[in-house]
């Protein structure tokens, strides 16, 4: 093992693989941070110039969009409360409000370094436990992905903030817009009315946008006195890194327990840090002893949110190197990028190219290294951008979410779906229904959808669910976490009686 690592830094250690990771690094960084522009997309965008490269090169800057697009995503939804990518939607709970206190500058650091160390807890993982992970990812069935993702709808009760009523409503709006467009096994249209856009369905990155940006952005100009301050009044521009780092391991539980969901979830194919940051989240929320505390600006949110979302990088490239199967879309790119330098991709990669395999091992942990580096040294820059003020700023966000939008399919019926669920989210702020639970249903709708019907295309009896033992796992957590907070709020009842 050793002795393939040090080959492995042979490999990296040159000044043109060393370059292409930190270049790679910042361009993944900035995609990241702009709303719309996925990882995905930056990892398409480099994929055309690494024909002109080694296979090893060509990966060297993939993994350095991939690793930087995911710490990316926290800038603006720490700043602005939207979320650059789906894996920081969870940050924004508790980041933004952090920056609204007047700390942006600490949460950013405080979700750097733990999207740090949730990356360098997956490499770890990837480098020492490929093989047996990925074995473990191959038993997930349809069966089994489902209810995963049916445990991952329950989030909805942690989400759904004092009213629970509230979140299902949320909850169901999210699956009902995941069910326009065409059936996601069967290719039937379905609700379109006639109409040539919907057939298409709604995109979720342009739903997302629009109930995150464009209703927060409505709310903040109908207050006709904040729309010539700055963002965040009184920015703070110094905190302590020592600081931070104390603070994230007086946490160590929330870290470990957060980046091991992210490696799990990444190696599941087809789940990604989507799912992995809302359900690490969610799972710091029921463990605490403070759960109202939550989405007040506490570190713990953010810990658990950018731990997770990073610790996916290292998940899914798990099952890719290891049998050949990509975790997510990026990896899957990878895997292409791979195939037109002539290398296949399998359970025998290890073997044929272990120089190759090693030295993406390396560069992997390089990269988060740059990424720390990079989003360390750009927060005092970051942090400025606030102090513009809201009707510069705004107008300029609401643009490049448009662009983003666009770009994703090239429809410009796209924007309109900003523009539809952008007052949708402002009419369900006014009434006090939270947002976090649509987005989720969203996101988990077409996942659960896709998966109950090729379980029941593969065998039409239901009781499979149950006589799997990993789907019957997954089941009896849903149940549970369904009941729990109805059980901690009965087992609390008596002692909030007896302190008034």
């Amino acid at each position: 093992m050793l002795e393939l690592l040090a080959i492995g830094f042979q490999e990296i250690f040159h000044p043109y693989p060393l370059l292409l990771i930190f270049l790679g690094t910042i361009g993944g960084v900035v995609v990241g941070l702009i709303p719309g522009f996925t990882v995905t997309m930056g990892a398409a965008l480099v994929l055309p110039l690494t024909f002109g490269m080694s296979s090893i090169e060509g990966l060297c800057a993939m993994i350095g969009v991939f690793v930087g697009g995911m710490a990316g995503g926290q800038i603006s939804g720490i700043l602005i409360g939207i979320p650059g990518t789906p894996s920081s939607v969870a940050t924004v709970f508790d980041g933004f409000p952090m920056a609204k206190k007047g700390e942006p500058g600490r949460a950013l650091a405080i979700g750097t370094w733990s999207s740090f160390f949730g990356g360098l807890f997956s490499a770890a993982v990837l480098i020492f436990f490929t093989p047996p992970l990925a074995n473990v990812a191959l038993k997930f069935g349809p069966w089994e992905l489902f209810s995963l993702v049916l445990f991952g709808l329950t989030v909805i009760a942690s989400l759904s903030g004092k009213s629970l009523t509230k979140g299902i409503i949320s909850g169901l709006l999210g699956l009902l817009a995941a069910m326009f467009g065409a059936d996601p096994m069967t290719g039937v249209p379905r609700f379109n009315f006639g109409l040539h856009g919907l057939s298409g369905g709604f995109s979720f990155l342009p739903v997302l946008i629009g109930l995150f940006a464009f209703s927060q952005l409505m709310t903040t100009l109908e207050k006709k006195d904040k729309v010539s301050q700055a963002l965040i009044l009184n920015a703070k521009l110094t905190w302590s890194n020592f600081q931070v780092i104390v603070d994230i391991f007086r946490r160590t539980t929330n870290l470990l327990r957060s980046s091991m969901i992210g490696v799990f979830i990444g190696a599941l194919p087809g789940a990604g840090s989507s799912i992995s940051n809302l359900l690490a989240y969610d799972q710091t929320v029921k463990a605490s002893k403070r759960p109202e505390q939550f989405g007040t600006g506490i570190p713990d949110g953010i810990i658990a949110s950018e731990s997770a979302n990073n610790a996916t990088c290292g998940g899914s490239l798990t099952p890719t190197i290891a049998l050949g199967i990509p975790g997510d879309a990026v990896s899957a790119i990878m895997m292409g990028a791979l195939i037109l330098h002539g290398i296949q991709p399998g359970p025998l990669l290890i073997v044929n190219h272990p120089k190759l395999v090693y030295g993406v091992f390396v560069a992997f942990v390089l990269a988060h290294f740059c990424m720390l580096a990079v989003m360390l040294y750009g927060i005092h820059a970051f942090v400025r951008l606030t102090r513009i003020p809201i009707y510069v700023l705004f107008p300029s966000i609401l643009a490049l979410c448009a662009v983003g939008s666009f770009m994703i399919h090239n429809r410009f019926f796209d924007i309109w779906v900003l523009f539809i669920f952008g007052v949708l989210g402002y009419l369900m702020e006014k009434f006090k229904i939270p947002l976090t639970p649509m987005i989720l249903g969203v996101i988990l709708g077409p996942m659960a959808e896709s998966n109950f019907t090729q379980a029941l295309m593969t065998d039409s009896r239901l009781t499979l669910f149950l006589t799997r033992p990993i789907s019957l796992f997954f089941i009896l957590l849903s149940v549970f976490s369904v009941v729990y907070p109805f059980l901690r709020f009965y087992y609390n009842r008596p002692k909030q009686k007896t302190s008034g």
